[in-house]
């Protein structure tokens, strides 16, 4: 019995302390952000440079992203993520580029949340890509989706976007 209290105790512990861990990395993330990269509309089709803004917000396990990003003078797209951490993982919704809400779902590893995208319709012959939002160094984000080229097989970087605090 003494020992399942230490257990309990222990595992009681450890998720507070994960949970406190996550909300200072997503506070970390909070700012104002400006940044440039490329996009690619479908996986076989040539990157697109884009220059791009950004604010963020955390609150608690919670962080808010929205932003535009423009290329080719007249594009310009507006993009926004919501993020809730609960237990051990991320959960939340994404609106990309390419319009329609999709759904996100992850977890953390060091300095990036490495999520799963599932597209409210497909996108390059499937309805799941993977983003990354890595933290770099204390004032840079970098924003990555990667995604399977149909006709290939072939993991292809659909869009790196390379963020600084402005």
């Amino acid at each position: 019995m003494l020992r399942w209290l230490v257990f309990a105790a222990m595992t009681t512990s450890l998720a507070g302390a994960a949970q406190a861990d996550e909300g200072a990395f997503l506070k970390s993330l909070q700012g104002s952000w400006t940044g440039a990269g490329t996009v690619r509309i479908r996986t076989h089709m040539s990157p697109i440079n884009v220059s791009c803004n950004f604010d963020s917000q955390s609150q608690g396990l919670a962080l808010s992203m929205e932003g535009v990003c423009r290329g080719l003078i007249l594009i310009s797209k507006s993009i926004d993520a919501q993020l809730k951490f609960s237990g051990t993982k991320y959960s939340g919704s994404y609106l990309g580029p390419r319009g329609g809400r999709a759904g996100l779902s992850g977890s953390r590893r060091g300095d990036a949340i490495n999520l799963t995208i599932r597209w409210a319709k497909e996108v390059n012959g499937d309805r799941s890509a993977d983003l990354t939002l890595q933290k770099v160094g204390a004032n840079g984000m970098r924003l990555t989706t990667v995604d399977v080229d149909p006709e290939s097989g072939d993991r292809v970087v659909t869009s790196e976007i390379n963020l600084h605090r402005k």
